[in-house]
């Protein structure tokens, strides 16, 4: 039986930026605004985040934002992130703070969904923050230009304490990581056994769009040109979809986002 008792898709900023980075070889010159999510789940037995979105600082801090998001180092530009979209926001809003959320689950490293980790460590977040060891080797390989490296440091410029998994698990009774290579070498999706009504499986970046999963098309950018194995991660998701019932949630499809319970409202 599932420990979930319900789920909040979380916005922690926008992003607009050329349709192919979502989509390969298709949309080049159309122009997309993308939400950026977090997922907030709560269970019997705590609370997980599912990513942690982007640096605040790294966006609001002038000299930061030249270093990271000038033209000349980062294709993409920077997000535009609100105050009250950053993650401590959010929990503060439900009465909780950083210190009441129990597991970190890290789809993968890019700066966009793990660039939070240091504020809510710095507002006093202890959890498990669980990443796959295939995606910390290859991030910190330094090949990857959507990991900003100071992302996996805490603010004394020591690693980030991971605790490294190894393929696909279970985090707990209702939550089931799974395993979809690609977009990065160890990035993973979940899927969610809610207390009413279909699974929700989380592609993370696996899926960026619709678009992605009702055509087969890998998302735009890819760990050292992987097509194939981010093709496969796809139909993975459609066949566990159709084995579970499950409804698979793209993940930075605007339109999809908001056709989800606005928050406060919760999915159960």
């Amino acid at each position: 039986m599932t420990q979930v008792k319900k789920m909040w898709p979380l916005l922690t900023a926008t992003h607009r930026y050329d349709k192919s980075i979502s989509t390969l070889n298709r949309g080049r010159g159309q122009q997309i605004e993308a939400p950026i999510l977090a997922y907030l789940i709560e269970t019997a037995n705590g609370r997980i985040l599912y990513d942690v979105g982007c640096d605040h600082a790294k966006i609001h801090d002038p000299v930061a934002r030249t270093r990271y998001y000038s033209p000349q180092v980062f294709d993409f530009g920077a997000p535009e992130m609100q105050e009250e979209q950053r993650i401590p926001n959010h929990l503060a809003r439900l009465g909780l703070t950083a210190a009441d959320v129990d597991v970190i689950f890290i789809g993968h490293l890019h700066f966009d969904h793990a660039g939070g980790l240091k504020e809510l460590r710095r507002c006093g977040c202890g959890a498990e923050i669980h990443v796959q060891n295939d995606e910390v080797t290859a991030a910190r390989s330094g090949a990857d230009p959507a990991v900003f490296a100071d992302d996996l440091l805490d603010d004394a410029g020591a690693p980030l304490p991971f605790c490294l998994q190894h393929g696909e698990y279970s985090v707990l009774p209702g939550v089931q990581a799974v395993l979809t290579p690609g977009h990065t070498l160890g990035h993973m999706s979940m899927l969610i056994e809610l207390p009413k009504g279909p699974p929700v499986l989380l592609a993370g970046d696996a899926a960026d769009l619709q678009e992605n999963l009702d055509d087969e098309i890998a998302p735009g950018t890819l760990w050292q040109g992987r097509e194939a194995q981010a093709l496969a991660s796809i139909r993975k998701l459609k066949v566990l979809a159709r084995d579970t019932g499950a409804v698979v949630w793209p993940n930075h499809d605007m339109a999809f986002y908001r056709r989800l319970p606005p928050f406060p409202g919760a999915c159960e």
